[in-house]
């Protein structure tokens, strides 16, 4: 695998790719990218998914060319199974240790970043504050990878064959997936702050709020992610969806909602709590408003500090919770609760919303819970609750080894 050429990047970002503005290998089929660069493109309003597709069908397409040297037309089960394989353990030169644009502008001409890699090596949050790095050695593609991969490449492949691109659907026909997935007895559990963490959490936000009115937008932002369960692609500005004041609505009961639109385009009301309608409220007031919005209030629901229109980038909205989060750590710390600041060092914004779920399915319906949540089925919203796990641990603490006399 040593001896594999090194790949070139195919498909850049959304707006060059409707524009044909980045060259394309000599490598690849025209054919192909032209189908490929039509199924990305379908998901052109939901940019999560686009960038997931465009790099899984990336990898794909580059070990097609470079590796299986094939087409698209002439890839079968066994190519799949032997895709998903080289995933697990690509070559060396094929792994980069940090993430970089696929193309670069010299003089106003898209070139192919020498930098670039389809595989990327990452190591956790907490560990890249400790200061260790990357090393591609420790690269690992983890049993949720590969589902993705699996899921992606036949949702791409069901595609093409709509399109009459290909006969059938290969990824359809992969026999005894287990043998590329590993089980797992029991499901992955759901990482989220502790009842002490998110009160020091929010206290810590209120207290930057207080001493500076900027911060009045990430107290408001935390209240949102933890008391609605809203996923951060829920705040930002994106073709697909715009948040704005306006989405928070009164029905004729006098109850307060938020309308919002997740993933799959789906449109969700989600009931909003006194609390949260106070931390709105008091989110208002900071910018001068009226206490709550009115039918026709178009004002983005997190502005920029600069410029105009709401925040577009789910990396701002990351930092401004990271911000957040390392205040909190450092607090933690100065009151001698060093295991629960170590802990928070690999919190995550989506911690905010599992924190936030698997409070409330202890309190309420736990159908109520799922609806606000937008979990297509309870068996979703089961995850959330340990007590049941907490019963069964304590049951378990009294088994003898021998039996009592």
């Amino acid at each position: 695998m040593t001896s594999l050429p090194l790949p070139k990047p195919i498909f850049d970002t959304l707006d060059s790719l409707e524009q044909n503005l980045a060259p394309i290998p000599s490598y690849v089929f025209d054919n192909d990218f032209a189908i490929s660069r039509e199924f990305l493109l379908a998901y052109r309003d939901s940019p999560d998914t686009f960038n997931s597709y465009r790099r899984e069908v990336e990898r794909f397409l580059q070990w097609v060319y470079r590796v299986a040297q094939m087409n698209l037309y002439q890839i079968g089960r066994e190519d799949i199974e032997n895709f998903i394989r080289f995933c697990q353990q690509p070559p060396d030169a094929w792994i980069a240790t940090k993430m970089v644009s696929k193309f670069i502008d010299k003089e106003g001409i898209k070139q192919p970043n020498p930098d670039w890699r389809p595989f990327v090596v990452k190591v956790t949050k907490e560990a890249r504050q400790n200061g260790k790095e990357p090393i591609i050695n420790n690269y690992r593609l983890s049993d949720q990878g590969i589902r993705a991969i699996l899921r992606i490449l036949s949702t791409y492949f069901t595609f093409l064959e709509m399109e009459d691109y290909v006969q059938s659907n290969p990824v359809k026909r992969v026999r005894q997936k287990s043998r590329l997935i590993r089980t797992q007895a029991t499901q992955e559990p759901i990482r989220r702050l502790s009842e002490l963490q998110w009160d020091y959490v929010i206290e810590t936000a209120e207290a930057m709020a207080n001493e500076d009115p900027l911060h009045e937008r990430t107290l408001f932002i935390m209240s949102a992610l933890y008391g609605m369960y809203l996923r951060i692609s829920e705040l930002v500005d994106t073709s697909l969806w715009s948040p704005m004041m306006k989405h928070f609505y009164q029905d004729y009961g006098g109850n307060w909602w938020f309308k919002t639109v997740s993933k799959g385009n789906k449109e969700r009301d989600i009931s909003v709590s006194s609390d949260m309608l106070a931390a709105l409220k008091r989110y208002r007031r900071s910018m001068d408003l009226s206490a709550f919005p009115s039918p026709g209030d178009n004002m983005p629901l997190i502005s920029k500090q600069k410029g105009k229109g709401g925040i577009s980038s789910t990396r701002q909205l990351r930092d401004i919770v990271q911000v957040c989060f390392d205040n909190t750590i450092s607090r933690l710390r100065e009151h001698g609760m060093e295991s629960d600041a170590e802990n928070m060092q690999s919190a995550t914004v989506h911690w905010l919303r599992h924190t936030g779920i698997s409070d409330d399915v202890k309190k309420r319906p736990k159908e109520h819970v799922r609806d606000d949540a937008g979990h297509s089925s309870s068996a979703i919203t089961d995850r959330y609750i340990d007590i049941e796990k907490r019963e069964r641990h304590a049951s378990a603490k009294k088994k003898k080894m021998r039996p009592i006399d």
